[in-house]
């Protein structure tokens, strides 16, 4: 197996006054054996990004390299890398075992018996061996996902693609494939980029994740590095959920000074902010503590009277909507309360925002200055 590097990589469609930049500079280091996540919004250059990879796009500048081979003018099929596909892409006249088993047969010169016992010992590992005379109309969403999967097995190319090829699934069986995914790449050991626009794929499936948005690069890191360190508003809201709170005011003194309210910052953050004047202070929605209203009276600048416009019970925890006013404003907030009665709808609530917990972005470039703190022993540990 191989690295795979994406140095300086852009993607440019069209020409002059119809160009458009689809990914601009984008630089990813992938070790061997890594599950690498693309996730961004739709139009964020992404699946492009892996199109490039697959050699289904041409590079405009910059190079894609696997081990010391530069890829950029390599043909698809002799990249020795294998794509699953959001819509499957299964021959419709075919049978499952000769869907997996027609790239053996064009690229490779095994003979019918290794051909097709390659197969069986791929069809055992996904669990379809029973499925194989039967053809993609007769199979389900998540049998045709097995068999799109088992297909690019086969072939046991150095690096796996995958473009969103859950997004066709319903809830359950997504979240059930989610970990059939991730226990067949730690099994195989097999570089893989994987494509999603779903933060909660990208967060428990990654070794680690690339978010991206414009066609550039925002941040690169673990899974929990980017939520407890984003580098930007961006990342901070697109990461998590229910996204991240943002308060937006400016930085007077010890003193943030937003629309709604005054928040005292603690030593570490004045420290953080100094030369920040207009700023953001950004919360998680499970870091915020809803309280008792006889909590009121709190004079250290962090607790503040607002009322429940909005609860959606989730079982085991509410989703609690607070607002300062009647009328909605961007200082409204959102919080995860773990007890499912303790809020009621149209109630007043102590609202407190510990300082711990809370993260400021210069408003200007949107770039983060400081994060919340991480008491643990490992640096991304959930605290």
């Amino acid at each position: 197996m191989s690295r795979l590097a994406l140095d300086d990589v852009t993607k440019v469609f069209g020409d002059g006054e119809s160009e458009v930049v689809a990914v601009e500079d984008v630089s990813i280091d992938i070790a061997d054996g890594e599950f690498l996540v693309l996730v961004g919004p739709s139009g964020c250059g992404k699946s492009t990004t892996l199109r490039m990879i697959a050699g289904l796009e041409t590079v405009t500048d910059g190079e894609i390299r696997l081990g010391d081979r530069v890829l950029n003018d390599v043909k698809t099929q002799d990249r020795d890398i294998a794509m699953v596909f959001q819509s499957y892409a299964l021959y419709p006249h075919l049978t499952a075992e000769r869907n997996m088993s027609f790239g053996l047969e064009e690229s490779t010169e095994m003979s019918d018996a290794d051909i097709s016992e390659r197969v069986e010992e791929v069809a055992g590992m996904m669990g379809i061996v029973d499925l194989l005379d039967r053809k993609p109309g007769q199979l389900s969403g998540g049998q045709q996902q097995r068999v799109a999967l088992g297909r690019a097995i086969v072939r046991d190319p150095e690096v796996f693609l995958m473009d969103e090829p859950l997004s066709n699934l319903d809830a359950k069986l997504r979240a059930q494939m989610r970990t059939e995914l991730q226990q067949l790449q730690e099994q195989l050991g097999v570089t893989t980029v994987y494509v999603t626009h779903d933060q909660t794929e990208a967060m428990t499936m990654g070794d680690r994740i690339a978010v991206m948005n414009d066609g550039k690069l925002q941040q690169l890191g673990e899974p929990l590095e980017l939520y407890h360190e984003p580098s930007n508003l961006f990342v901070a809201e697109f990461i998590g959920e229910p996204s991240m709170n943002f308060l937006h005011g400016r930085i007077s003194g010890a003193t943030f000074v937003g629309d709604t309210l005054n928040y005292e910052l603690d030593d570490d953050i004045i420290a953080a902010t100094e030369g920040v004047d207009d700023a953001v202070v950004g919360v998680r929605p499970e870091d915020i503590e809803v309280l008792p209203r006889a909590r009121v009276g709190d004079d250290s600048g962090h607790e503040f009277e607002m009322v429940a416009t909005v609860v959606e019970p989730m079982g085991n925890e509410n989703i609690v909507h607070l607002s300062f006013s009647d009328d909605r404003t961007e200082d409204d907030l959102v919080a995860v309360t773990e007890e499912p009665r303790a809020v009621e709808e149209g109630s007043t609530v102590v609202v407190r925002i510990p300082p711990e917990m809370v993260h400021v972005f210069d408003q200007t470039t949107g770039e983060a200055v400081h994060n919340r703190r991480v008491e643990s022993s490992g640096r991304f540990a959930t605290p």
